[in-house]
């Protein structure tokens, strides 16, 4: 578990899975992702699927895996709408990067749609390349796809 500032990011429980979606417009504004929220990660992958909580609830949270290549892949990852700004997104992928490497990642993974500029300047941010791949999620369904690779040095430009 990771303390900061009365932050505390551990590993996701499933009933902070079912209070996530509760308050899925706090983390998505008018973005209906739930259908993305899969519980099966929080079951399966508990070790990186991460939440940040304070007094007041979950601030953020974040949901991946290590493929057996060893690739961390962020499949979601979200600060509720108070905590944005404050440089959580950043810390949730730090912890998820070092949950990652202990279990033998080397690189990271993450994707979005073309149009989500603010996560596409968000993971630039990090180090992340960026590639549009056509086709990505289906035909006609290109996406953002990025990489990097491990250690995450969130300091860096």
């Amino acid at each position: 578990m990771i303390t900061t500032m009365g932050i505390h990011i551990s590993p996701a429980q499933v009933g902070d899975f079912h209070q996530v979606l509760a308050d899925h417009p706090r983390y998505w504004g008018e973005r209906d992702l739930r259908s993305l929220h899969l519980l099966a990660l929080v079951q399966e992958f508990g070790s990186t699927c991460l939440v940040a909580r304070s007094e007041d609830g979950i601030r953020g949270y974040v949901f991946g895996f290590v493929t057996p290549g060893g690739t961390g892949y962020v499949h979601l990852i979200a600060t509720r709408d108070d905590a944005r700004g404050t440089g959580l997104g950043r810390r949730l992928y730090t912890a998820f990067a070092e949950a990652a490497e202990r279990h033998g990642a080397r690189r990271l993974k993450a994707i979005t749609s073309i149009g989500n500029t603010g996560s596409i300047a968000f993971h630039r941010s990090l180090g992340f390349d960026t590639k549009t791949v056509d086709d990505y999620d289906g035909p006609g369904r290109a996406m953002a796809v990025f990489h990097r690779d491990l250690p995450l040095d969130v300091s860096r430009p």
